[in-house]
């Protein structure tokens, strides 16, 4: 008895030029506390633009581990965001960021 193969479905191709929709969560506006505040602005900001201007403020500081590049060393004012902590890693960054926006 033979058996028949199953005809292989393939789904629709997704067009070159189609872009993802942004998460309306990540799009709306935080308002950052006074300690955040001080980094990247007062002014409401989506998370996408906290976190770009973290980062802006951490490479123009040189604050970014020499050795290990995934750690973020803390000035005065990451110290406040960071809960008091000398080092965090990018990740650990990102959790203790979030408890300073509203």
């Amino acid at each position: 008895m033979a058996t028949k193969k199953k005809a292989a479905r393939k789904k629709p191709a997704k067009k070159a030029g189609a872009k993802r929709k942004p998460n309306a969560a990540f799009m709306k506006p935080m308002t950052p506390s006074a300690a955040l505040g001080a980094v990247i602005g007062a002014k409401a900001m989506p998370r996408t633009e906290v976190t770009k201007k973290i980062w802006d403020y951490i490479k123009k500081n040189k604050l970014q581990d020499s050795k290990n590049r995934r750690n973020i060393n803390a000035d005065e004012k990451l110290k406040d965001v960071f809960g008091g902590k000398k080092q965090v890693s990018m990740f650990e960054m990102t959790k203790l960021v979030s408890k300073h926006l509203k």
